[in-house]
């Protein structure tokens, strides 16, 4: 896709190219993080080039504090909120369909807990509903009537999620891919070495001028606990359908040994997250947006909670009203994934792997 085939909002994405136009003849911050190398090694600062820079920034903020040109300077540079703008309005462009991903984003903390709500009062309704037999959770709601709902609201929003990334690749010019720009892209983004400033320091998200480490690490626990939990439920599938071993699994069983951990971590890392987004300057980063993000932080945070309180619930009277917000909280998970902002992870990933180097 040629870049004068893309319709691009005036103000984004201009006033981002003017800001990096600057940075790029100062180049101060050259060692900070992946934007700025990638910044020198343009020949023009196109449209396209913008809306990759904007996704290899993590809005770190340690350019703001460093930069000289910052307001009350005429130049009025702000470019951790004005690459913020762009990813922004990128995710919500290349949504299907855009409308509901800007009311999420715009409101998403409300739309969040209404669709927990509503979906758990549907559980409570199925497990009344029991099965005739079962084991564990599969005495409330059957595992074909589990499979039945969560499968198609897996697979289905990953599709729309997948043809975002499609228009997305192609506007930033990605192309064709080696394994070695994979495995490259894979350990920046699992070290997430654009948070610690580029200098192992930390970044400035929630301190200002003072470096912390506290976002990485926030970041890496949810990211790792996301991934712990992920797997949890692959080795699951594989021990029900291919090893013919049902659930419930017992306590140091491989689906309990990586779900457990990884729940803890995502609490932890969600919790962390939430606090040091009060603590940040919102005048940093892209406008409007707060309620969605909290909302879909909120919401991760809700899925590890109440699994975690599930499993420690095993076999008492409160499994099913349990069970019922669990699974409402998943599924109202799985379906705003493609408008909320999980889709950030694989933006971001898809930058990384167009910037090659």
């Amino acid at each position: 896709m040629r870049d004068d085939q893309i319709v691009y909002p005036a103000g984004p994405v201009d006033e981002a190219r003017r800001q990096l136009e600057i940075c790029n003849a100062c180049r101060y911050c050259e060692g900070y993080c992946d934007v700025f190398p990638a910044l020198t090694r343009l020949t023009e600062i196109d449209n396209a080039a913008v809306t990759r820079l904007a996704g290899v920034c993590h809005n770190c903020r340690g350019c703001y504090y460093a930069c000289q040109y910052t307001p009350p300077h005429e130049f009025e540079l702000n470019l951790p909120a004005a690459l913020a703008e762009v990813r922004q309005e990128g995710w919500e462009r290349h949504a299907r369909p855009q409308l509901l991903a800007r009311a999420f984003h715009r409101s998403g903390l409300a739309l969040a807990a209404a669709l927990v709500v509503g979906l758990a009062a549907m559980f409570a309704a199925l497990a009344a509903l029991r099965p005739e037999s079962g084991e564990g959770f599969y005495a409330y709601l059957s595992h074909a009537a589990m499979v039945a709902i969560f499968l198609p609201a897996f697979l289905l929003p990953l599709g729309v999620i997948g043809l975002g990334l499609r228009g997305y690749w192609r506007e930033i010019g990605g192309g064709r891919l080696a394994w070695a720009d994979v495995v490259r892209a894979s350990r920046r983004a699992a070290s997430m070495r654009n948070l610690d400033g580029g200098q192992g320091q930390g970044c400035n998200f929630e301190k200002g001028e003072r470096y912390s480490n506290a976002r990485r690490h926030a970041h890496q626990a949810t990211m790792w606990g996301f991934l712990m939990c992920f797997a949890a439920t692959s080795v699951a599938t594989l021990m029900h359908y291919g090893l013919g071993m049902e659930a419930p699994y017992g306590p140091f069983s491989p689906p309990k040994l990586l779900g457990v951990p990884g729940g803890i971590l995502l609490c932890i890392g969600t919790a962390g997250l939430m606090a040091l987004k009060l603590r940040a300057d919102p005048g940093l980063g892209a406008s409007g947006v707060l309620s969605g993000e909290f909302g879909f932080t909120a919401l991760l945070f809700t899925v590890s909670a109440t699994g975690l309180a599930l499993y420690a619930a095993t076999g008492t009277a409160a499994v099913p009203a349990l069970l019922a917000l669990h699974l409402g909280a998943v599924l109202a998970f799985f379906l705003l994934m493609p408008y909320s902002k999980m889709v950030h992870g694989f933006y971001r990933f898809a930058a990384l792997l167009a910037d090659r180097r």
